[in-house]
């Protein structure tokens, strides 16, 4: 008889939890939500991987504007550009702010990262130093010659492979690798001759794999602190391991570079690092040496793999459409010629080029749900009211795959981009972000990314290692990765042979 009371009290309980909460919801203007959100849980029941395709899903039956419970936590999913832009507009610094989430915690140095620090002095001093040392037009200037050494030496590496066949992203990665690290601290970690350099550069490689992997991994004691408490851990033991790894090898870099100051010329052109540790003489106190380990690890993060990655989907997709390839190495023909590489000031006149950029990062969005964001205090977002501490998730590549925003929206279709310029379609195209905190990094990243696929379209035919179709599957991740990494055939163009002998 206990044993029946103790059951009808709990689903008394459980009625109870429901019916209040729909009627809370009922006397509120809350976004809509799915029924039931279940106790503890919520709406975690729902969820299968990949989330923004569920989420998509969702979205498609329930509105673009949705309120659910990740557990304990409350979450509104945007998939419709009018509430991303009245979200980065109007509501821009009440969701600048980040969600404490265990990533943050640890990765991002107790939320004081660029990527994780909330809106504030700290946020705004991080933002501008990426936005005027680090990363403005003049600092990228100084620097375009490494990117065309290395888009140089990706083509001299393609030709001098006598297998003529490639794994794609593991060339541009270490393309993106060795151009960041250069700007970051003056080393060339890949291709070259010293082989102390290699195994360095295969260290710090699987520890910025490592980052990525974790980085995409859910924590559900972010969602269900009642894990935490009970001791599942196995997540955060390995995000401590990696952290401290991470800022031994920076340290190191800070060091080297500490120890050789004054020993170099005046003329001689200054890594982020360097930038950093001069900042460090005039105030200590805030340009710290984990300041400075934190501050390049985000930049480093952001400009690396998501640039690989977005090259590798984009000749993927040109090896599906071969046509597409064709079109645009007739432009570089007509506009660049056969007796110079595609340098970045030709970006500008190869629009089909950027329209082919532009719709791979619609198609496969290199952060298919944006960074989280967190509302500071109630806002009004499509006539909903949003209470203050709800995480903010957009979910770009619900937008970007919307039927009733894009036409043939699963089609690979660069031709759609044609007349666009830039990389945004008002709020339907987001790839970086938007707002206040969007990338800092998107001229650096449109720079690498235009010149690379540019260089190799120009010098090389591509095919499929066979007739099949390539596998466009997608692997779980934090930037999308392909699930079966590509593996192209290539070999010189006839009318480039003469330019790559001399490269």
């Amino acid at each position: 008889m206990e044993v029946l009371y103790l059951y009808i009290s709990l689903i008394i309980l459980l009625f109870s939890y429901l019916f209040t909460t729909h009627f809370r919801r009922k006397s509120a203007t809350l976004p809509p939500t799915i029924f039931p959100s279940l106790p503890i849980i919520g709406h975690l029941y729902l969820f299968k991987p990949p989330l923004y395709r569920t989420l998509a899903k969702l979205a498609s039956k329930y509105g673009p504007i949705l309120y659910l419970k990740f557990g304990s936590r409350r979450v509104v999913i945007i998939s419709s550009p009018s509430a991303v832009e009245e979200c980065f507009t109007k509501n821009d610094i009440v969701f600048a702010n980040r969600p404490k989430m265990l990533f943050g915690k640890i990765i991002g140095v107790n939320y004081t990262s660029l990527a994780w620090a909330p809106y504030g002095d700290n946020w705004r001093n991080l933002r501008r130093i990426a936005s005027i040392e680090i990363l403005s037009i003049h600092r990228l200037n100084e620097f375009h010659d490494i990117r065309v050494e290395e888009a140089k030496f990706l083509n001299r590496k393609l030709l001098l492979n006598s297998s003529s066949q490639v794994a794609v992203k593991a060339v541009f990665y270490e393309l993106t690798l060795n151009i960041m690290m250069i700007m970051i601290s003056g080393k060339r970690y890949f291709g070259g001759e010293n082989p102390e350099m290699e195994e360095e550069g295969k260290r710090f490689l699987d520890m910025l794999n490592e980052t990525f992997v974790l980085a995409g991994a859910t924590n559900v004691g972010d969602y269900l602190p009642i894990l935490s408490w009970l001791g599942v851990k196995g997540l955060e033991k390995r995000l401590i391991k990696l952290q401290e790894e991470r800022d031994v090898f920076f340290q190191g870099l800070i060091e080297q570079l500490r120890k050789s100051k004054g020993s170099e010329s005046g003329n001689k052109r200054k890594t982020m690092i360097e930038v950093l540790l001069a900042l460090q003489e005039s105030e200590p106190e805030y340009y710290t040496d984990a300041m400075i380990r934190s501050f390049v690890l985000v930049l480093l993060a952001a400009g690396s793999d998501t640039s690989a990655t977005t090259m590798e989907w984009a000749m993927a997709l040109m090896l599906n459409h071969p046509q597409v390839l064709k079109k645009a190495q007739d432009e570089i023909d007509r506009v660049v010629g056969n007796n110079r590489l595609v340098d970045e000031s030709d970006i500008a006149n190869l629009p089909y080029l950027r329209c082919i950029i532009n719709e791979t990062l619609r198609l496969t969005p290199p952060g298919p749900l944006l960074v989280p964001h967190e509302a500071s205090e109630d806002c009004v977002v499509g006539g909903y009211t949003i209470p203050s501490g709800t995480m903010l998730l957009i979910n770009q590549w619900a937008i970007h795959h919307d039927p009733k925003i894009w036409a043939d929206p699963e089609m690979f279709k660069p031709e759609r981009f044609e007349g666009l310029e830039g990389t945004r379609d008002g709020f339907k195209l987001l790839p970086f972000g938007s707002g206040r905190r969007s990338c800092p990094g998107e001229g650096l990243a449109v720079r690498v990314i235009g010149m690379t696929l540019g260089s190799v379209i120009q010098c090389f035919d591509w095919e499929r290692m066979s007739e099949e179709l390539v596998d466009l599957t997608e692997g779980p991740g934090l930037t999308m990765p392909k699930a079966v990494p590509l593996v192209a055939k290539y070999k010189p163009r006839p009318e480039m042979k003469n330019l790559l002998s001399q490269l």
